[in-house]
């Protein structure tokens, strides 16, 4: 048997112990006064545990708590545990065009929509959930919980749009976050932006960086109205913004390695990427294993004792006298 931590118990102990005899070496008052063997002829009676049993058993109560919170195990070695999905960064954007109605209800309900049913198709990786605009933001690290990330992408509200969108960005933070990761993937869900120019530093990026990118765009090809938070129309120099859906951002994932679809209704589209990612990535991902402790835990065995113990030097158990025929 091992403690994951010793330090707490000698940390605990010490001062433990010198309280422990200190308290149960004191007299009490009337103890100062009277002989043991005096006070055993005059007591009445005994009704349960004196103090000092009492003190005896709280203190050998306090003494199990010490050793759970030590954390006692046993130690089987290492072990092997073979990864049964692929790590991937899922990117929404939240930049103001996805206000746009040219699918209903909106390119960014929409989206959430096929997040969601993203994350179904993908039970057992590991999703890192941002959001990015001009900035980017941290939703959830890695998780396996696809659960919570459906209740925080329902959070996620269209007061969060943002006005522009910068993919610059959106690639050095992918850059930083899948630096150690192998293989690199990023799903991205957006229209595609408005600047080529942009899409262009990113797709450098992502090229440097060995990314692999997959595109679920959103919008159509004959776009929308740009609406702001209050829902009228964007203008700019006088003239109604009009979006586009942008194939440019499909065209870098295909480059990368990756693949792309158009959002649809219904969840075939997905499938078909998800399928995609799945055929690319079964080999590399069924090699993959990591090595981790196995042990049994066994603090709460001195756990359940010290409560025993505790509850039992506070309960009196009453003496029933028979009664006289």
């Amino acid at each position: 048997m091992s403690l994951e931590h010793p330090y707490l118990f000698v940390l605990l102990l010490v001062p433990f112990i010198i309280f422990a005899y200190l308290v149960l070496t004191n007299k009490e008052g009337i103890e100062r006064v009277f002989s043991y063997k005096v006070l055993e002829k005059i007591k009445v009676g005994s009704k349960g545990l004196s103090n000092k049993e009492r003190n005896v058993i709280l203190f050998l109560a306090g003494f199990f708590m010490i050793v759970a919170i030590a954390h006692p195990y046993i130690n089987k070695g290492r072990v092997k545990v073979n990864l049964s999905g692929i790590n991937a960064v899922l990117a929404l954007d939240i930049s103001g065009s996805m206000r746009t109605k040219d699918i209903y209800p909106n390119r960014f309900d929409f989206a959430k929509i096929k997040i969601k049913e993203l994350l179904k198709e993908l039970p057992e990786e590991e999703i890192m959930l941002i959001t990015f605009a001009k900035d980017v933001f941290l939703v959830s690290p890695f998780t396996q919980d696809k659960e919570m990330l459906k209740n925080i992408i329902d959070g996620i509200g269209k007061e969060y749009l943002q006005k522009s969108t910068s993919f610059e960005t959106l690639g050095k933070a992918l850059r930083k976050i899948l630096q150690k990761k192998d293989p690199k993937i990023a799903v991205i869900i957006s229209d595609g932006g408005e600047s080529n120019e942009d899409l262009k530093k990113f797709e450098k990026i992502i090229k440097k960086e060995g990314i692999i990118l997959y595109a679920i765009l959103v919008g159509t090809k004959k776009g929308g109205v740009v609406l702001d938070a209050k829902g009228n129309a964007v203008l700019k120099n006088s003239k109604v913004i009009n979006s586009k859906l942008n194939l440019k951002l499909g065209e870098i994932a295909k480059k990368s390695g990756g693949d792309y679809i158009i959002a649809n209704y219904g969840n075939k589209d997905i499938k078909k990427l998800v399928n995609e990612l799945h055929s690319k990535f079964t080999d590399l991902v069924s090699k993959k294993s990591i090595s981790v402790h196995k042990k049994i835990e066994l603090f709460y065995y001195p756990l359940i004792l010290a409560f025993i113990l505790f509850f039992s030097a506070l309960i009196s158990i009453p003496e029933f006298k028979k009664e006289a025929k």
